[in-house]
């Protein structure tokens, strides 16, 4: 669904999986640094938007999601997970409940099967799940912002700030007052900095939570039977998961940023060394400068020395070895 917002001076499309909206407007590090200072606004009208209505749709989330939803308050934002039976990742929600609907916006192009699934899971629960992509854009206001949401816009307060379900209608009139925008590659940027996954980026077929820190944020360990708990148990008692999230400080003489999917070798082992890792997400950081998220075998020492493709890098760790 491509955004009217393309229009605005500047606009430069995004590719892929975020194709529809901006990836910026023509300076990429003063919309990063508006958006640390507070300022300004990101469209992620490209993100599928999901409700569930009806007097069981917490009870019936609680059974169904990796999150303890059950006592929701209204207004206040959290995130989960769906698991297949194996516990690895299938979808990734974030949630708001304003006392009559659950609100969710979920990755580009994920909300037909997320819905199909919801639907096989109704049984005799009093619920109803839409898909309103179509009817409400998901916008971004950063921490620290002072503009105000619209009148009787739904808003997701989180740390890293709000994120306000808009009627799609409403979308140009919000951008004309709200600006300046940013693109979805400053928005990136800093959520690199501050180690958040995102499905399809850090995620692959046989992603776990514990790899990537999701456990606490997206995922109670206190809660009861949901699909692919015995795998989230099991790592979480017993074992450690065979992967882990690290944080990149990328060698910033190199032009070009190492993509997804390029692989992580030990530096003393050379470009032919065994591959430990991939980069998933990279971006340019108006104060950091070159940085990933990257996956890498839990075994890995963190101060071992690595190459991404042919990049120097250097390690933080995000989940402990």
């Amino acid at each position: 669904m491509k955004s009217p917002l393309l229009t605005l001076p500047g606009a430069v499309p995004a590719e892929g999986v975020d194709e529809g909206v901006a990836a910026h407007y023509g300076d990429l590090f003063r919309e990063q640094r508006a958006l640390a200072d507070g300022a300004g606004f990101v469209d992620l009208s490209h993100r599928g938007v999901v409700t569930v209505t009806g007097d069981d749709r917490l009870a019936w989330l609680h059974l169904l999601l990796t999150q303890h939803v059950s006592e929701l308050p209204v207004g206040e934002a959290t995130e989960a997970l769906v698991l297949s039976a194996h516990g690895h990742i299938e979808h990734a929600l974030y949630l708001v409940d304003d006392g009559t609907t659950v609100w969710a916006h979920v990755e580009p192009g994920t909300a037909q099967a997320l819905i199909a699934y919801l639907e096989s899971m109704k049984f005799f629960y009093r619920v109803e799940v839409a898909d309103r992509t179509g009817d409400f854009a998901v916008v971004h206001l950063p921490a620290g912002s002072i503009a105000e949401p619209p009148d009787g816009a739904v808003v997701r307060e989180t740390a890293y700030g709000r994120d306000l379900f808009l009627p799609r209608a409403d979308l140009e009139s919000f951008a004309e007052k709200a600006g300046p925008a940013a693109g979805l590659l400053a928005y990136e940027a800093l959520r690199v900095e501050n180690h958040r996954p995102r499905l399809g980026f850090e995620t692959d077929h046989r992603t776990i939570p514990h790899e990537l820190g999701w456990i606490g944020t997206a995922v109670h360990l206190q809660k009861g039977c949901y699909r692919g708990q015995e795998t989230v148990a099991r790592v979480q008692n017993l074992g450690k998961p065979p992967r882990r999230l690290v944080f990149l400080h990328l060698d910033g003489s190199d032009v070009h940023l190492p993509p997804h999917g390029t692989e992580i070798r030990l530096a003393d082992d050379g470009e032919d060394g065994r591959r430990i890792g991939v980069v998933t997400t990279s971006a340019r950081h108006h104060e950091l400068g070159p940085v990933a998220l990257a996956l890498v075998k839990r075994n890995v020492p963190v101060d071992a020395r690595l190459i991404a493709g042919d990049t120097a890098a250097a390690q933080e760790v995000i989940v402990e070895p």
